[in-house]
């Protein structure tokens, strides 16, 4: 995959980094094969991990990022961090298929025993599943919102009077 993904121009990341010291440094690094299998990788887990868990995943990559960055790599958080991990991994698989031109790798499918998307359900054509049946859950979803926003205007139009 290096010599592969690397005759396409993939993998050349320039990062300005900061380092633990507070020093500001500018890196470049040559990784080809790195650079497609972890955009694979984050496309299957797209495909078979709900909302959630793709949100908390991406906080949890960043803390166990920094702890390895910061070689705290036998603190006990980042072995929590790795418990969590393991356990989402543990879905994630099937197959991806992928482009490479000049310096991108472009996710062209993916398929897994796992995969959370339907395209039946998610079709706005569809007679599986009649959409007009989330009317209600997405007026209640956006309740607390609607009642920031009537506050917000309450409070507004007294602030007017006031003046």
């Amino acid at each position: 995959m290096n010599a592969l993904a690397g005759k396409h121009g993939v993998g050349r990341i320039d990062v300005m980094e900061d380092r633990m010291m507070g020093l500001k440094v500018r890196e470049n690094y040559e990784c080809p094969a790195a650079v497609v299998f972890l955009k694979a990788h984050k496309a299957l887990e797209n495909l078979v991990l709900t909302r959630d868990e793709i949100r908390f995943k991406n906080l949890v990559d960043q803390e166990w990022s920094r702890l390895a960055y910061e070689g705290l790599w036998w603190d006990p958080l980042k072995a929590d961090l790795e418990c969590f991990i393991n356990s989402t991994q543990s879905r994630v698989s099937g197959s991806v298929s992928l482009k490479l031109f000049k310096g991108t790798a472009t996710i062209l499918g993916r398929k897994s025993p796992w995969a959370l998307y339907s395209e039946e359900l998610a079709s706005f054509d569809t007679t599986t599943f009649d959409q007009r049946e989330s009317t209600g859950s997405v007026k209640n979803f956006g309740l607390q919102s609607r009642m920031y926003q009537s506050l917000m205007s309450k409070f507004q139009n007294q602030k007017n009077k006031d003046i």
